[in-house]
């Protein structure tokens, strides 16, 4: 279309150009192009480009763009040019006598061609990416401030509820042990809570911790009327991993499961970290028969998937499944370490300082 409305043209000839022509020229032109343009646009730059493997990158873009050039010389060599006169291009190919001049010639032409179809189609579409990329991190910083606010305004003068905790905890020591313990593992959780709820990261050792602490508090609760077993990694080799991401799915267990069971409650959760991916495993009991009317959606999940969405897009798996008795919640995470954040940090640092 703009080649058929070009002022040249008209300028030129005082018309222009029959749309029909105009429509086979540009097909002629384009139609190689795409053996580029969409490898680049639905290959490359996500799989690579994106994902920061810049050297795969460049190797599968020499790759497509030799064979789009190949193929957009081949059409070059094989038209019938006497057919096609009024195209520019026509006359130079209709003048040269030569095989190997016009297979030189039709490659010159369909190196810029090539080259300025990938450039405008790649721009678009990392444009699109970083622009899509900057609405989830707005929408990422928007929750975590709305999660901080609802966090301040739970942490009305927090000194003065471990300072009321500790005096609690003192008389149930003479009183009821028991009850003690339970005060005790509760103020490690809420310290924690308040402490690194605010983060943006954790160290992933810290997080498991959370999860033991929880579990020692719901064993004294359930005394030995829990089957409960559970394993941690014991080297996390410093990966990180958002706060309180973990906590909800393990709260769940007890909240739908043990809680609802009154015969032989258990809770079984298995967790490992290989290489910078992490897997936990939770299984728990429940209710062979839950009516409807007993049944509540609850929050927790949803959160977490949301989280999940958030703060690690395509690096994480979630599967829940539910059996007649029993629940089971699958969760991977490609984690990083805190040099691997830092670093990122500071090249979208110096990325949005360049742009400026």
């Amino acid at each position: 279309m703009t080649r058929f409305l070009n002022p040249a043209s008209y300028m030129a000839t005082g018309q222009f150009p029959d749309f029909w022509k105009s429509v086979v020229e540009n097909f002629f032109l384009l139609f190689p192009q795409i053996f580029v343009v969409y490898p680049a646009l639905y290959f490359i730059l996500p799989k690579f480009v994106f994902k920061q493997k810049y050297f795969l990158a460049i190797i599968w873009f020499a790759i497509f763009y030799f064979v789009a050039m190949t193929i957009h010389a081949i059409f070059l060599i094989y038209i019938p040019w006497s057919r096609f006169g009024w195209i520019p291009n026509a006359q130079l190919f209709l003048t040269t006598s030569s095989f190997p001049e016009i297979v030189s010639m039709a490659y010159r032409g369909s190196i810029f061609g090539s080259l300025t179809a990938l450039s405008l189609s790649s721009s678009f579409k990392m444009f699109k990416h970083y622009y899509l990329k900057s609405l989830r991190n707005q929408q990422l910083q928007k929750e975590n401030s709305e999660a901080q606010l609802r966090l301040l305004m739970a942490q009305v003068q927090p000194h003065f509820m471990f300072n009321t905790l500790n005096n609690i905890y003192s008389q149930a020591q003479e009183e009821s042990p028991k009850s003690a313990k339970m005060i005790l593992e509760l103020s490690y959780i809420i310290r924690y809570i308040l402490d690194e709820g605010n983060k943006s990261w954790v160290y992933l050792e810290n997080e498991l911790q959370l999860l033991v602490d929880y579990l020692n508090l719901e064993k004294i609760r359930y005394d030995d009327r829990l089957d409960l077993h559970y394993s941690f990694p014991n080297d996390t080799k410093e990966m990180t991993i958002a706060p309180l991401l973990l906590l909800p799915l393990v709260e769940n267990c007890f909240k739908h499961g043990a809680s609802k069971m009154i015969d032989n409650p258990w809770i079984n959760i298995k967790s490992e970290l290989h290489d910078h991916s992490f897997s936990i495993k939770l299984m728990n009991g429940k209710k062979s028969k839950v009516l409807s009317s007993q049944r509540r959606k609850g929050t927790g999940i949803d959160n977490v998937r949301r989280r999940l969405e958030l703060i690690y897009p395509e690096r994480h798996t979630l599967e829940i499944e539910e059996s007649a008795d029993a629940f089971v919640v699958n969760l991977t995470v490609e984690l990083e370490t805190k040099e691997a954040i830092e670093t990122k940090l500071e090249m979208e640092s110096r990325q949005a300082y360049e742009t400026i």
